[in-house]
């Protein structure tokens, strides 16, 4: 079986690749500092734990495993947070990417696969965002996510995948991991708890956005069609494909108010929300255009209509939280 290095491999989209590969014949190796990953979700396999600001972990890392390529999961992610802590996110998000992109260099490992992010495109005011979208991002995570994509490009002998999640969203279906941040700031966990009692209710922040009832329409993906992507992604490059960037979405998009209705259908309970005044930086609508994604890696969104979404996170969220 041929190894596959996974930075960031115990985190919630990174930790659904692991058990993807692991499916589609590879031998993942996770590397993460556990920071915000979940020991736990690593369920069979070799850990190294480290840091990818630790320039000589990864490089012993690499050297130990020899890898045919890597997945680069490991970065902060939250966007109150990197406006606090600029200098942070730059420290872990551009600095972990150039450690390691030195360090495969170092090693010869030439395909990379990295998990990007739709929030380098910032607010483009358009129905359905595209590869060639202007990049302006609104925030230091969007800032960080856009270097990185331009440090990848950039180095030497590296054929790359950079891959544009819009909403993470779901479970794994067989409900052996799921989503689980410190804080929470995602939208459906906070409503499933919100089912379970574990909160009051659920704040709306926005009800009077150019939408059809007034919130704010996201495209969201199941965590398991982003994992499938990866590993596309990754047979893609390993027959020889070019270095591309590409969005992952499903190309529809759900409001606030359809996700909550959705959830209480699912779980049989009411969801308490109170509206709230919009937040600063939150566009009306982000929907992708998944035609490229489509094209080069015969992928589609096959699980990520938001009631399957919804259903699999419950699943997760009560076995998780509620046993």
């Amino acid at each position: 079986m041929k190894n596959v290095l996974v930075t960031g491999g115990a985190g919630y989209v990174g930790s659904h690749c692991v058990k993807a590969l692991r499916q589609a014949g590879y031998a993942p190796v996770v590397f993460d500092n556990f920071s915000t990953g979940h020991r736990d979700f690593v369920r069979q396999g070799a850990v190294i734990e480290g840091d990818v600001r630790d320039a000589e972990a990864l490089r012993s890392a690499l050297a130990e495993t020899r890898p045919v390529a890597v997945m680069h999961f490991a970065a902060l992610s939250l966007v109150g947070q990197s406006v606090e802590q600029p200098d942070l996110y730059a420290q872990v998000n551009c600095g972990g990417t150039q450690n390691l992109v030195s360090a495969m260099a170092d090693a010869d490992v030439q395909t990379l696969v990295f998990s990007s992010t739709a929030a380098i495109y910032g607010e483009p005011e358009v129905d359905l965002i595209d590869e060639d979208t202007a990049k302006n991002p609104g925030n230091p995570y969007g800032e960080t996510k856009l270097q990185c994509e331009k440090l990848i490009q950039t180095g030497a002998g590296i054929r790359s995948a950079c891959l544009r999640y819009f909403n993470a969203a779901g479970a794994d279906p067989e409900a052996e991991i799921g989503e689980d941040h410190n804080p929470e700031t995602h939208l459906i966990p906070l409503a499933l708890d919100a089912a379970l009692g574990r909160r009051d209710g659920l704040s709306i922040f926005g009800t009077d956005y150019p939408t059809a009832d007034g919130t704010a329409v996201r495209d969201y993906v199941h965590v398991t069609d982003l994992a499938d992507a990866h590993v596309a992604a990754l047979r893609y490059l390993e027959e020889g494909g070019q270095s591309l960037a590409l969005n992952l979405g499903r190309g529809q998009g759900a409001s606030v108010r359809e996700v909550v209705d959705t959830i209480s259908r699912v779980t049989g309970t009411t969801i308490r929300t109170e509206e709230a005044p919009r937040r600063a930086g939150d566009p009306p609508r982000l929907v992708a255009n998944p035609a490229a994604a489509e094209k080069a890696l015969s992928w589609r969104a096959h699980r990520s209509d938001i009631q399957t979404i919804v259903a699999d996170a419950w699943g997760w969220h009560r076995k998780r939280f509620n046993s």
